[in-house]
């Protein structure tokens, strides 16, 4: 399972770097805490974080239970789609929102293959 932690460990410094950049965009934009909005590029940065975030919640459990069932070679290799996607996802939205559909789409769809796979390796499991 060292692949799958490796993924969970690479997925997990990007939405600090996310968040990171969310903190250096407030000063940048004069977007004070607690406020959430107040200048539109300022929530581009705001608006990848929180996306990120929401698609963690899917992500890990998937890559982890898919990992369970169908390995961590495979499940890593997977999981790197959403690597990929993320960063993607960032440099197109913050530059402008409607540039954000390859990363979005590439994450997207590693999130779906993960969560099928995991279903599909736990039903398996229990039919056995």
């Amino acid at each position: 399972m060292e692949l799958t932690a490796l993924v969970t460990t690479i997925a997990l410094l990007e939405y600090m770097f996310f968040t990171l950049r969310v903190g250096m965009a407030r000063g940048q934009f004069g977007v004070d805490a607690p406020a959430t909005t107040g200048h539109p590029e300022f929530e581009r940065y705001y608006r990848v974080q929180e996306n990120t975030l929401e698609q963690l919640i899917v992500f890990l459990p998937s890559l982890w239970l898919f990992s369970q069932f169908w390995g961590s070679t495979i499940g890593a290799g997977v999981g790197a789609l959403f690597l990929i996607g993320r960063p993607l996802y960032f440099a197109g939205y913050v530059k402008a929102p409607e540039k954000r559909t390859t990363g979005f789409l590439l994450g997207f769809l590693s999130n779906v293959i993960l969560l099928i796979g995991a279903l599909v390796g736990a039903i398996r499991a229990m039919l056995g």
